[in-house]
């Protein structure tokens, strides 16, 4: 059986990490979920960038809405959503079928809103009402003013990705964010029942650890055979610990009576699961990280390779003390990871705002022309 096909079975599901109209048009989409069991869609503007800026597929779309008067904010709002729209559809099926739990696809709000709680709020509410389709995550970053941002969109109702989360710190602020909009939906006699997932980025942390770890090496002396041990490691480990860390907040009587209004699990998403390292294993973010109630969102190198040759087994949970014992190592060693992480959050803002940038100059010059 394809590998892929057999990760619901261990209770993970697979989204993919893009979004292309060719795919909506020639039936890309639909293969990817009938043959790959794809549960789901995840977007963001370096997505959306590529995908409009840089293929055919939009040309005739974005001349004909420049032609007619639309602004460059309206083109790509007017873009993004059908596609969306589109994409959400698809999986609309899985998302009846399994109440809610399958078939999801996620919007971003604009990378410039990451440091602006009332903003994010605003675009949040508007573009889930654009949209409107009941299985699409609004994407916020899990920044300091993304927090108090994911906290009241769930309490009004809005299904959230929480984005851009690399420490566990971070994380803990948004999944008690969560579990308090819950119960304030509760007091206010309404349902708990308002999906969310939390999203790990995973190479990004190993791209920034292991130069250091390289350093450490070449400088020789006792520490060298640890920095080597540890390098290309670290991601998987911290997302075990997250993953260590969520079974024990569901476990806790203060979620127990949230299931019994029908809140369900905030679940783990993988993202990022791409190798960017050569040298690496091109699975190595899917393999250890397979188990029940987690989501992995793919790029299509990602996918395909699993596809190939992936391994499918529960392993989330395995090693879990030789992952704490790592970590402790890499302290040990002189490397902070809340600093890197935090570092990694801030830089993943940027990465986000540049293509988004970017893209916009792109209309920008189709208006100029259609006019």
């Amino acid at each position: 059986m394809n590998p892929l096909a057999r990760l619901p079975e261990l209770g993970q599901s697979v989204y993919v990490d893009e979004i292309r109209r060719s795919w909506l048009e020639d039936g890309t989409l639909e293969r990817f979920v009938s043959e790959d069991a794809v549960r789901g869609v995840t977007s963001n503007p370096a997505i959306f960038e590529k995908s409009i800026a840089q293929t055919a597929d939009y040309q005739s779309a974005i001349a004909a809405l420049a032609a007619a008067g639309h602004t460059v904010d309206e083109i790509y709002e007017t873009l993004v959503v059908e596609d969306i729209a589109r994409a959400a559809d698809v999986f609309r099926p899985q998302f009846d079928a399994s109440d809610g739990r399958y078939g999801w696809v996620s919007l971003e709000v604009s990378p410039k809103l990451a440091h602006d709680t009332d903003g994010t709020v605003e675009e949040a509410r508007r573009l889930f009402a654009k949209v409107d389709r009941p299985n699409v995550f609004i994407k916020v970053p899990g920044t300091a003013a993304g927090v108090p941002a994911i906290a009241q969109l769930i309490e009004l109702g809005i299904p959230v990705n929480v984005t851009l989360l690399f420490g566990l710190g971070r994380y803990i602020e948004v999944h008690q964010a969560y579990m308090e909009a819950l119960k304030r939906r509760v007091d206010a006699g309404k349902d708990a029942n308002v999906a969310s997932v939390a999203s790990f980025f995973l190479s990004r942390i190993d791209v920034a650890i292991d130069p250091q770890l390289d350093a450490i090496a070449a400088a020789g002396g006792a520490e060298a055979n640890d920095a080597n041990a540890l390098k290309g490691r670290i991601a998987v480990d911290n997302a075990k610990v997250a993953y260590a860390d969520y079974l024990e907040r569901i476990a806790t009587p203060e979620w127990q009576a949230l299931t019994a209004q029908g809140a369900r699990p905030q679940r783990l998403l993988w993202a990022s699961t791409g190798t960017k390292n050569p040298d690496y294993v091109d699975t190595m973010y899917v393999e250890p990280l397979i188990g029940p109630d987690t989501v992995n969102t793919m790029p299509v190198g990602t996918l395909e390779a699993y596809r190939d040759h992936g391994e499918p087994a529960d392993r989330i949970t395995a090693g879990l003390s030789d992952a704490r014992e790592r970590l402790a190592k890499l302290a040990a060693l002189g490397i902070d990871l809340d600093a890197v992480t935090a570092q990694l959050e801030a830089e993943g803002v940027d990465k986000f705002v540049t293509p988004f940038e970017s893209l916009m100059e792109t209309l920008q010059k189709a208006v100029a022309e259609a006019r």
